[in-house]
């Protein structure tokens, strides 16, 4: 039967129980599925690989008659072969459907792996695949995953980080796992071993000043200080930034606002989320009030937006486009200040004076007769 795991888990079941017959890794984050095709590799055919038992193929590129072969084929001077079909989403339903034997009827001498960041469940081979295989699920990481994985990741590359330089960490690479694993690698051929990594460790290898993260430039928008939040992007587009990496992160970080204010509407404690955004407790409650459920909705979509012109080329000034949405963003928190701010208290209503006048009025009465 089936089974799911995660990539950390696929490690320990590999170490244990040696390869399958049958994988499929699917999900949306890319190092996560080539490091999970990585550790079924070595497992399959040994850390040198082997060029006479294994075989790579496209889905967009390769006929299932094709792979159907490969699987069949008997292993030269080992005991395993491995195949692997990456893009498999791309595999047509006519092609896909050659395969299917080979899904239901795996070859205990080949391990077959079908990689993809999603498949089209309504394909019989889709089904069929996702029923045997073992599946190991690459969906990008959660926020409270995210620190683990650095942490993890920091081992392997014999560092050691402090918690300021995991969060600029993780602030300054966003969402992106290859860009966290990057600069860990800068890292470790720059930090002694008999010391932690620091927060300035992280900003100087990036090329970026400190007060220029993504929690910065939030900050900015926080307060509605467009010039600060104009001087953030530029140092970061001078360092070399790429414009859909300062997107990708500020997206990020606005998602990761929308969860810290529904965990605190849940009943999280302050002292919780002030950790998380790196703040005084006291400041947390004013900072999150700026951005309103609908702001978090426009700006997300304003992201959205931004990131279709910005890869269609009809963004032909980057830093223009970038510049806009930053300003759109100032403004929208300038308008959430103003409409927060406390009323200066109603004047009492000033009530007439009544005028008393000094002079006695007499009423003259009608006398006849005179």
């Amino acid at each position: 039967m089936a089974s799911t795991m995660s990539y950390v888990q696929l490690e320990s079941a590999l170490k244990q129980q040696g390869p399958g017959s049958l994988y499929l890794v699917v999900g949306e984050e890319d190092l996560l599925r080539d490091s999970a095709l990585a550790v079924i590799k070595r497992a399959a055919i040994g850390s040198e690989g082997d060029e006479f038992n294994y075989e790579l193929f496209y889905g967009d590129e390769a006929g299932g008659a094709d792979i159907r072969n490969s699987v069949a084929a008997v292993p030269v001077f080992a005991e395993r072969r491995l195949v692997v079909v990456k893009a498999a989403e791309k595999l047509n339903a006519r092609e896909s459907e050659l395969l299917l034997d080979c899904v239901k009827n795996p070859v205990d001498s080949t391990t077959l792996v079908f990689v993809s960041p999603k498949l089209d469940g309504r394909l019989k081979f889709s089904q069929a695949l996702t029923r045997a295989a073992i599946v190991v699920d690459c969906s990008p990481l959660r926020e409270t995953q995210l620190p683990a994985w650095v942490a993890r990741e920091a081992e392997r590359a014999g560092l050691r980080l402090n918690d300021a330089a995991s969060q600029v960490l993780q602030e300054s690479c966003g969402s992106s796992l290859y860009g966290v694993r990057r600069e860990l690698e800068k890292l470790a051929s720059y930090v002694s071993d008999d010391r932690s990594v620091t927060a300035d460790d992280v900003h100087l290898l990036r090329g970026m000043d400190p007060g220029a993260s993504v929690f910065d430039l939030t900050l900015a928008i926080a307060e509605g200080h467009r010039g600060r939040a104009l001087s953030i992007l530029a140092r970061n587009l001078e360092a070399g930034e790429a414009p859909l990496r300062i997107l990708g992160s500020l997206a990020w970080q606005y998602r990761r606002l929308w969860k810290v204010k529904d965990s605190l509407a849940n009943g999280c404690r302050e002292g919780e989320v002030a950790r998380s955004l790196r703040m005084d407790p006291w400041k947390v409650r004013s900072f999150l009030d700026r951005f309103s459920e609908p702001q978090l909705q426009a700006a997300l979509r304003l992201f959205l937006d931004t990131d279709g012109r910005l890869k269609g080329g009809s963004g032909s000034r980057p830093r223009l486009v970038l510049e806009r949405v930053l300003l759109k963003l100032c403004e929208d928190t300038t308008n959430r200040r103003a409409k927060l701010a406390p009323r200066p208290p109603d004047s009492p209503k000033r009530v007439p004076a009544r005028v008393i006048s000094n002079v006695r009025t007499i009423k003259s009465r009608n006398r006849t007769g005179h």
